[in-house]
């Protein structure tokens, strides 16, 4: 600004005054100036802005001055400044307004608005950002939503704002943002009003403006290949952005914005396909842009036709039209005539015309369903009870006010709304306020102001408005902007507002505005207000295939809107209390630094701030009735008029009215202010009352007690006096009787050594003398041996000599005898080797001299084959998981891992059930019989007890050889007591002989039933294989394990062991083993034992073929082994068949006469053959000869089932349904149906061809034996003949395939039960059925229910029972539709939630019905509510069990169901305690009275009555003395101040059932240790946690946290809550997740974790029990995934500390260093160098650190990384969109100091920013943003992660540490 000199006339210097104080250096509030005047204003402004202070007060509202330049005002240290201040307590700010907006909101329960008032570039649309930012600040809740508001803008911005020469970002729409907000103040929605998008913007710019941002946008941040395919270039190479001659804008990256428009479009929910449609639109207008028209004559008429060009073509192509559709809607007009319809062409400028007002429409349908689908976006259901209004805060950003050298119809229609603002500003500040002073009978002396009422009745209020002549113009066909020039200049010429010309120019006219003249050229004006397509346009676009393009173009739109919407707006404005905000600029050049003083003079007065000053200085704007005054502010006085005049002390500042109180702007903050201390000083009366009453009572407790004490002590004295020679005497005495006692007892020890003495020598002489007998007893008897033997040779040569003479005569002898010999040996086997003659044997030598040098060949093989064992024998050892470690770490007593032959006396692992030690000793002695180390009983003991295992498979096997299986609980086994000879395990019905198969049945039996012993089973097998030297047995061992590994897997404790003894087994077995665990692992464990098959095929150890019939006959071959599942046989036989239409199909077993369906899912296929076997078994045959078969069939039909789309599918079932009519499976009622399927089926295999002959044939294959007992052959042979000769297929020519698709047709149509799924069912709640137990039939009509005769009782189908999904909860309001879908009679209606606005159909036996025709009250709701609550007396005596109950239900239902509206509904907790009391007054049935007590515990631990109640409650408590729990319920009532939000949590009832007050809950640690903690009901989270802290010894609990881990995600407890209604919120929503049936019981699993959260002030040794229980093992598994950046020196330390953790001192270790390394060095670290090179320098560090314990290692570990900078922080992977710079996937480190974003390739912190300079955050489902910086221009980090809550959620407790915990330390550190 030029400074200038002014010289003053000496005649006019002496008018000249100095100047005020407050104008030399300028105020915060315009009412304190001191020269009220223009001048003084704008010296005031001037004065501030030099000092960039943009701000400046006029009592509430607020001038703001633009800067044109980035100001350090607007950061999150900003929100936190203004958050919760009084008006006027700090320097005037935009967040002071949006404050004030919020606390009156909340405090009035009032919705607010602020209109935000400007020229246009005066800085509204930053305003209205502004306020957004802070008010999803303060909402704190960092939620999506939140960020989805604030999102919305830059969307809108784009397609909705552009560059114009006033402003760089000028709105050429207006907008009104109404955000909503629940009850405690959390923003839960908005929504979103648009006005008057300036459309004619797309095709026409003025000088020096641009198009619409999203166009630039959009081709400089499009990727190439996308460009491309829009055919898409420059912006200089389209005529739509190139007339304003203005292609760029100054401090603007249109590539950058178009990635934030993207981000901010994916945050509302357009999907990629949205945004590429929405391009393709804007591609489209581009192109349409650049056609051009060819003039020409036709029919002696103007017309013309569309220039060649590829623009043309490919607008064509965007709009999904054809060519010479297009061509012809733009060159040709077609009209409604009387009769028909006239098309006339266009000239080239017409048809210019039409393609200008094509690509107008379409980007403003475009822009309105923008709108739209951002509304559906960010607008949401309220989640507060129904009798709560939300409140809101609405924020309007409306164009400025315009006055440019050539105005049209925009301007006046934006001219018109800023002169309803005007007005409304005046009305509120002005006219409301002053007739309020009269109405109250305030002396006031009026203060006049300029009004522009008149210009709003000439624009459009009174009767022939301008407006209104536009309008009815408009309608008339023949009307031009002529036409309605003249009649507005006759009917206003004697208006002084309107001026009907300016200069020369003949069509214009003038408007005085409240801010100055504007003249409107009238061209265009009729157009634009009809702003209609042709019928040829719309034509065309009902032909695109552009759905997008079809849906903006659905609704019509209606030309009025506008001012519709305005009125509309304005009444809802009327509705809240208004903030104003004036929006000024300081220059017209945009420039900072600059104040133009006639600008701004001249908006200062067009605003009327003088006067708005004028009437705020002198005026009362603050106002209360009595009863409000008095009741916030009675704590100062007791009267309103002592109130004013003790705290206010000029009395011109406050007036009384009639009804009111009337104050000053600025004392409304100040009695706030006072209040606030009144207030603090009463609470610390309270406070210092409230101790010195409890410092009384301790010290006459304690004045009593020392009372007490003083009388004991002096009886207890004196009585110590008299007895004390008493004692003395007995001293005496005592000393005299000791001295004897030892005298004696040494003559007694002596005495004892010389017996024993004697009676030791004694004992040696009698064992010498036996040794000596032993020894000459064992020499006679080797003696005597050596002599037999001699006497034996002597005879035997003597015997050889006989032999050699006569061997030819007894050398048929000697066949006999060898042979008997053989037999003899034979006999002598066990009876399991002639069973096991499947195993391999060893190979017998031939007879006859073996060759030269054979023994030593086979010695040296032998010694190879040892030392190849010895090898794998070592290797075995020095395996991690060898079997040896695992039972020398889990055996029990002195069991080891070797084989032996003899019985257990104790299982080998630990089992708490005694059952289950029985079964192990008895699976122990089976499995010794089935490996041939015990041998088989001679003969079968007889025993009366039948065999538990066999019972337990007859059971399964009678309920699974059904056509309906039911699931049923499988039984535990229990040993059976034996005689006192019979060792554990030997039982009575096991001690006979047995086959093999029965063996496994009872090992394999054993391991199904009891899950517990399955280790054991396979550690028993392991055991006798390990140094097992038979090979025999070894043989059978392994076979036994093969056979258990296809059945049931290990548990994950044995499972690594078990893999690795197998790795080390034979060859034969090791592969074949190893196999069938992984297939067993993956498809899950058997319910049956092995079948006769599974142990046949052990030999060769090949998978099982078996054959599976299909319905045409065939076979298909498939294999097997005993994992294979019913999925895995269908895909086989589907992809042998080639059988595309699969669904449906399913595998069938049979057995005689019965047949189930194994389905095509996880149902294992051996089971089926297993229990086939047994059911032989039982009627006494042998298991190999069970005649199962397998089929493939078809189950169920699809709704849209097409016979055409597979041939082979149609003529499988085609063929099913054949063998079915012959079987007789598939019946009608009608005799006819069988005829007419036989003909079909006679025509399909004979065609045309009729005999009778084959008829019979045809009858035979088709027809069941009871029809044709029933009927005649012959009969059916007539029947069947004529039917097919008088058919309509004998004379066609149909082919065969299509009578077979109507065959399957009909069979899907008619017979829908014989092709369906069956499910046994239980109802639990609905309409009353006949029974209680039926089966649910499932196929493609619906759902049937059918009772035990399979009768159906009821039928759905699939539109009904989605129709009854509908969500509501108590308290809803529903609105009944009577349409006739449902029956009243039924017990369903239909009907709508008002809360959700969904429709759908809801039981009469949940809701109560009003009769009313409107809405009810809230306070009719209310007591509905409860009226209707009060059957909950019904629930708690459900509870009680005072009377019997159809159905069961669980106690936590019930108490869901008691106290679940009680949470939520105080009015309801009175009626709770009552009924509860109420059922236990003269109650003398004792169960109802005991669980009564339960229920009024619980009751007293989730809220309080009321005060009213409170006193009778505690008189029924008090009464009842004798009750155990009354005392401990009267101090639960008494410690819950604040009521619970939900019901009890499971943990609760249970406690209570079992009769505990005492409430404990398992806790766990990060070093996998727990304890059990006491938790009471009122027990907030953060007071656990100091408990524990305090429990474990930790220095504080400072930075800890609880947290619940579930099976999907570990998510913070909020510390603030109550602990069991926390749990409740994080488990039920996992609970929700899981669809569980309604009254079911479900126990979700869950772990509640205690870890350090926060890590600050964390130094390594300062606290030794939190550095080993918490920092080690939560630093570890972050140090191992790699996310530090290590040096080579330090991995290689820390891996020998980590190895010294792991081993200790054992340095035999070191060659597993190689297998540990995942354990020892970080996981991207490991390949830097060998592991044997790891393994020498780790060994190195490990000695170097020698001396030192484990847990001085884990020490040293902290010690060493918390020199890190990355020590404590917590990372998450993310993906990242946002930014360019950084890799698309980055890792975000959170820690003390802030957020920190890293490359995970090379550990480099790219930037690194600190908890200050981040303003903002939000998670959503799967995103999370971050904004860094101020709130204006601030960075976006937008990441796609499934962790965002975590995120957010740390982040939250680092921002409430800095902003609570560090001032309380710095405030005690300053007291201290």
């Amino acid at each position: 600004m030029v400074s200038q000199e002014h010289y003053i006339p000496e005649g006019e210097k002496a008018i000249l005054k100095p100047m005020h104080p407050t104008s030399v250096e300028g105020v915060d509030d315009m009412i304190r100036l001191g020269d009220l005047s223009e001048a003084g204003l704008l010296r005031n402004l001037l004065v501030r802005h030099k000092q960039s202070i943009i701000y400046t007060y006029i009592g509430s509202v607020l001038v703001a001055m633009n800067p044109y330049q980035m100001l350090p005002i607007y950061t999150a240290d900003q929100v936190h400044l203004y958050h919760e201040r009084k008006l006027g307590e700090l320097p005037p700010h935009i967040f002071a307004i949006a404050d004030s907006c919020y606390f009156n909101m909340r405090r009035n329960k009032r919705n607010q608005c602020c209109i935000i008032s400007g020229e246009s570039g005066a800085g509204k649309t930053e305003s209205t950002k502004l306020i957004l930012q802070f008010l999803a600040a303060v909402s704190g809740q960092h939620s999506w939503i939140e960020q989805q508001i604030i999102h919305a803008n830059p969307v809108l911005e784009a397609f909705g704002n552009a560059k114009t020469i006033r402003n760089d970002n000028s709105s050429r729409f207006g907008k009104y943002v109404e955000v909503y907000f629940n009850k405690e103040g959390i923003i839960e929605g908005a929504h979103m009003e648009q006005y008057l998008l300036e459309k004619s913007r797309v095709c026409h710019q003025a000088p020096h403006e641009r198009n619409y941002h999203i166009f630039y946008c959009m081709l400089s941040g499009m990727q190439s290949d996308h460009k491309k395919t829009l055919s898409l270039g420059d912006a200089s190479q389209f005529k739509y952005l190139t007339e304003g001659d203005c292609l760029t804008c100054d401090g603007r990256d249109d590539a950058d914005e178009f990635g934030r428009i993207r981000a901010a479009l994916k945050i509302l929910t357009f999907s990629d396909r949205d945004c590429w449609e929405i391009f393709k639109l804007l591609a489209a207008i581009l192109h349409m842009g650049n056609i051009d028209f060819q003039s020409t004559t036709m029919n002696n008429m103007d017309s013309c036709d569309v220039l060649s060009s590829n623009h043309f073509s490919v607008t064509a192509k965007l709009l999904e039209v054809g060519d010479a559709a297009l061509d012809k809607s733009l060159t040709h007009r077609s009209f409604m005539t009387n009769r028909e319809i006239v098309t006339k062409p266009l000239s080239s400028e017409q048809a210019t015309s039409t393609r200008d007002t094509f690509a107008k429409a379409m980007y403003g349908r475009l822009f309105v369903w923008m709108f739209t689908k951002v509304n559906s976006a960010i607008h949401k259901p309220q989640t507060d009870e129904p009798s709560y209004t939300r409140k809101s805060i609405g924020l309007l950003d409306i164009f400025g006010f315009e006055n440019f050298p050539q105005n049209s119809f925009e301007q006046l229609c934006i001219n018109y709304a800023n002169e309803h603002l005007q007005q409304f500003f005046v009305r509120h500040i002005f006219k409301l306020e002053q007739d309020e002073y009269s109405k109250e009978g305030i002396s006031w002396k009026r203060i006049a102001f300029s009004d522009n009422q008149k210009t709003l009745d000439l624009l459009a209020i009174k009767p022939l408005n301008i407006l209104a002549l536009i309008d009815e113009e408009s309608t008339f066909p023949k009307g031009t902007d002529a036409t309605m020039l003249n009649k507005m200049n006759t009917e206003h010429s004697g208006n002084k507002l309107y001026m009907s010309f300016k200069g020369n120019h003949g069509m214009s006219f003038g408007v005085k505005h409240f801010a100055g003249t504007v003249y409107y050229d009238c061209e265009g004006f009729l157009e634009k207000n009809r702003d209609a397509l042709s019928m040829d346009i719309l034509g065309v676009i009902q032909k695109s295939s552009n759905k997008l393009l079809k849906l903006i173009f659905e609704k019509e739109m209606n030309t009025n809107s506008f001012r519709q919407s305005l009125d509309s707006l304005m009444k809802a404005l009327a509705l809240c209390q208004p903030f104003f905000i004036r929006c000024f600029k300081p220059n017209d050049k945009k420039m900072p630094m600059v104040f133009d003083r006639n600008l701004c003079m001249q908006q200062l007065r067009y605003s009327g701030m003088l006067d708005t000053i004028k009437i705020r200085k002198l005026g009362y704007p603050i106002r209360h009735t009595f009863k409000d005054f008095l009741q916030r502010y009675r704590v100062l006085l007791k009267s309103v008029d002592s109130i004013c005049r003790a705290m206010i002390k000029d009395k011109e500042d406050w007036k009384i009215g009639k009804n009111k109180i009337f104050l000053r702007d600025h004392h409304d903050s100040f009695l706030e202010l006072e209040r606030e201390q009144e207030l603090y000083k009463k609470a610390l009366i309270i406070q210092r009352v409230m101790i010195a009453h409890k410092d009384r009572s301790n010290f006459v407790k304690k004045r009593r007690a020392a009372l007490v004490l003083q009388k004991n002590w002096r009886g207890h004295r004196d009585r110590r006096l008299k007895q004390g020679f008493a004692r003395l005497q007995a001293k005496v005495r005592s000393r005299q009787l000791h001295t004897e006692y030892m005298r004696r007892r040494a003559a007694a020890i002596t005495l004892q050594t010389q017996t024993r003495g004697y009676l030791a020598r004694k004992d040696l002489k009698r064992k010498k003398d036996a040794v000596i007998l032993l020894q000459t007893q064992t020499r006679g008897l080797l003696a005597r041996k050596t002599l037999k033997r001699m006497k034996t040779d002597v005879k035997k040569e003597a015997q050889e000599r006989i032999a050699l003479e006569l061997q030819q005569r007894l050398e048929e002898l000697l066949k006999k005898n060898e042979e008997a010999a053989k037999s003899q040996k034979k006999d002598e086997e066990d009876t399991v080797e002639n069973i096991f003659g499947f195993l391999p044997s060893a190979v017998g030598g031939q007879e006859g001299p073996a060759p030269e040098g054979f023994e030593v060949r086979k010695e040296r093989e032998k010694e190879k084959e040892k030392e190849k064992e010895r090898e794998r024998e070592r290797e075995r050892e020095n395996d991690e998981f060898s079997f040896s470690k695992f039972a020398s770490l889990h055996f029990q007593g002195s069991s080891t891992h070797s084989y032996i032959q003899q019985r257990l006396r104790q299982p080998l692992l630990h089992h708490e059930d005694e059952g289950d030690t029985l079964a192990c000793l008895t699976v122990w002695w089976i499995i010794l019989r089935f490996m041939g180390d015990l041998p088989e009983p001679k003969q079968e003991r007889v025993s009366a007890i039948a065999d538990p295992i066999q019972m337990n498979l007859g059971q399964r096997q009678a309920r699974r050889l059904s056509s309906l299986p039911e699931e049923q609980p499988k039984p535990k086994m229990q040993a059976v007591q034996e005689e006192e000879d019979v060792l554990f395990g030997e039982r009575a019905t096991y001690d006979r002989p047995m086959t093999p198969l029965e063996k496994l049945h009872i090992i394999v039996g054993y391991a199904i039933v009891r899950h517990d012993i399955r280790d054991e089973i396979y550690c028993q097998i392991l055991k006798q294989l390990t140094d097992n030297k038979n090979h025999k047995s070894t043989n059978r061992g392994w076979t036994l394990l093969s056979i258990c590994l296809g059945i049931f897997p290990p548990t994950d404790r044995l499972t690594k062991y078990l893999q690795s003894f197998i790795r080390y087994g034979p060859s034969e077995y090791s592969s074949y083993c190893a196999e069938r665990l992984q297939r067993t692992l993956a498809n899950g464990e058997r319910s049956e034992p092995p079948c006769w098959v599974e142990l046949q095929v052990g030999k060769n150890k090949k998978p099982i073929s078996v054959a599976v019939g299909l319905m045409d006959g065939r076979s298909i071959s498939v294999t097997l082994d005993s994992a294979s599942s019913s999925a895995e046989v269908c895909s086989a036989i589907i992809q042998k068949i080639k059988l595309q239409d699969t669904y449906g199909f399913s595998l069938y077993a049979a057995m005689y006469e019965k047949i189930w369906s194994l389905g095509s899912g996880s149902q294992h296929v051996l089971d089926a053959v297993s229990m086939c076997e047994q059911e032989e078994k039982r009627q006494g045959k042998e298991e190999q000869h069970a005649p199962w078969r397998l089929y493939f069939r078809k189950e169920i039909f699809t709704p849209w089932h097409d016979c055409s789309s597979d041939q082979v599918s149609t003529d499988l079932i085609y063929k099913q349904i054949i063998h079915g009519l012959k079987s007789g499976d598939y019946q009608s009622d009608k005799e006819d149906d069988y005829v007419q399927l036989a003909a079909k089926h006679y025509y399909v295999q004979h065609g045309s061809e009729s005999s009778m002959e084959t008829t019979n044939k045809i009858v035979r294959e088709c027809m069941s034996m009871t029809l044709i007992e029933n009927k005649s052959v012959a009969k059916l042979v007539q029947m069947v003949h004529s039917a097919h000769t008088q058919g309509p297929y004998i004379n066609s020519t149909k082919p065969a395939f299509e009578v077979k698709a109507e065959i399957v047709q009909y069979a899907q149509e008619k017979w829908p039960v014989y092709f369906s799924r069956l499910y046994e069912a239980e109802i639990i709640s609905g309409p009353s059925v006949p029974q209680d137990q039926f089966v649910v039939v499932v196929n493609w009509k619906g759902v049937f229910f059918q009772d035990v005769t399979e009768a159906a009782f009821m039928q759905l189908s699939y539109p009904e029972v989605s129709g009854i999904e509908m969500s509501y909860r108590r308290g809803d309001v529903l609105y009944i539709i009577k349409d006739g879908e449902y029956s009243s009679e039924e017990g369903w209606i239909k009907a709508r939630n008002e809360r959700t606005n969904q429709t759908g159909a809801i039981s009469l036996d949940a809701i109560r019905i009003l009769p009313m025709l409107t809405r009810p009250t809230e306070e009719t709701l209310v007591n509905m509510i409860l009226l209707f609550h009060t059957n909950l007396w019904r629930k708690s005596a459900d509870y009680c069990k005072n009377y019997p109950v159809k159905h069961v239900r669980t106690p936590i239902d019930l108490t869901n169901q008691i106290f679940g509206p009680a949470t939520a509904r105080v009015e309801l907790r009175d009626e709770i305690y009552c009924q509860i009391m109420k059922q236990m007054t003269n109650n003398n049935h004792g169960l109802s009275m005991e669980r009564g007590w339960q229920l009024l515990w619980l009751c007293c631990g989730l809220f309080p009555p009321s005060q009213l109640l409170l006193r009778h409650a505690q008189r029924f408590l008090e009464s009842r003395t004798r009750e155990p729990l009354a005392s401990t319920c009267l101090q639960r009532m008494q410690a819950i101040i604040e009521g619970r939000k939900l019901p009890p949590h499971q943990v609760e009832v249970d406690a209570i059932q079992n009769n505990s007050t005492q409430i404990f809950h398992k806790v766990h640690f990060p070093n996998d240790t727990s304890e059990i903690f006491e938790v009471t009901s009122t027990m907030r989270i953060k007071d656990l946690c100091r408990n524990i802290a305090k429990d474990l010894r930790l220095s504080s609990s400072d930075g800890y946290s609880l947290f619940v881990k579930t099976s999907t995600k570990v998510v913070s407890m909020d510390s603030k809550e109550y602990f069991f209604d926390n749990l409740r919120q994080l488990t039920d929503v996992v609970k929700k997740g899981k669809k569980v049936k309604e009254a079911t019981p479900t126990i979700v699993p869950y772990l509640v974790l205690f870890m350090r959260k926060l890590w600050f002030n964390v130094i390594p040794g300062k606290d030794i029990t939190a550095d080993l229980a918490f920092h080690f093992p939560q630093e570890l598994p972050k140090y191992l995934r790699g996310y530090h950046n290590v040096a080579k020196e330090d991995m290689i330390s820390l891996a020998g500390l980590l190895f010294r953790i792991q081993v200790e001192t054992d340095k035999s270790q070191f060659v597993m260093i190689p297998r540990m390394l995942k354990d020892l060095v970080p996981a991207d670290q490991q390949r830097i160098m060998t592991p044997d090179d790891w393994k020498k320098h780790i060994i190195n560090a490990y000695n170097k650190q020698a001396g030192i314990t484990v847990d001085e290692a884990k020490l040293q570990f902290l010690k060493t990384i918390s020199q890190w900078p990355t020590f404590g922080c917590v990372f998450f992977e993310v993906k990242q969109t946002s930014e360019k710079s950084y890799p698309s996937v980055i890792t975000l480190s959170i820690s003390k100091q802030g957020v920190s974003i890293i490359n995970p390739k090379t550990k480099e912190v790219l930037v690194m920013h600190l908890f200050s300079k981040i303003t903002s955050w939000s998670s959503g489902n799967t995103y999370f943003h971050l904004t860094i910086g101020n709130l204006v221009q601030g960075n976006t980090l937008l990441c796609e992660t499934s962790v965002g809550y975590r995120i957010s959620d740390l982040l939250s407790s680092y921002k409430d540490m800095y902003l609570n915990e560090i001032p309380r330390v710095i405030d005690l550190s300053g007291k201290s």
